[in-house]
């Protein structure tokens, strides 16, 4: 059976906000819409769902995001933002071209390496930092030779 990865989808407390985030990121905002109705209801599993979402597309047209801010049943359930070796969701990991331009651009939102940035056997730069709405969000940079 073939199978193909569609997106990745993830609660947010502020979808401007992250899509901000991640645009500035170089994602781009592939479409906007609210979901609502059975279908929702059904496929989701929760009653009365209704949500704002986005979906946001790599440059090179390879990975999606799909944002959820919900507006019912109820607001968004905080929960603790979760730690790297907790089960769950763990993160979203991105490549960049410049790890640096990229914190950069992170830091501008607030959003700051969890401990700082480490290399990983002269093969990556690599960091993971807290993104909008408690993601963890992993960037890449190859490290060039030569």
């Amino acid at each position: 059976m073939p199978i193909k990865l569609e997106n990745v989808g993830i609660a947010v407390r502020d979808l401007e906000a992250t899509i901000d985030f991640f645009t500035d990121l170089g994602l781009t905002v592939m479409g906007r819409d609210t979901i609502s109705g059975e279908w929702a209801d059904i496929a989701v599993g929760i009653d009365g769902n209704h949500a704002k979402i986005a979906v946001l597309q790599t440059p090179d047209g390879q990975g999606q995001l799909e944002l959820f801010e919900y507006i019912a049943p109820a607001e968004a359930i905080e929960t603790q933002p979760t730690l790297p070796n907790e089960i769950g969701m763990h993160r979203v990991a991105f490549s960049v071209d410049d790890i640096d331009d990229a914190l950069e651009i992170a830091a501008k939102h607030g959003c700051f390496p969890l401990r700082g940035v480490a290399t990983y056997e002269d093969v990556y730069k690599l960091t993971y930092l807290r993104g909008p709405s408690g993601i963890i969000v992993m960037l890449a940079q190859e490290v060039k030779k030569g």
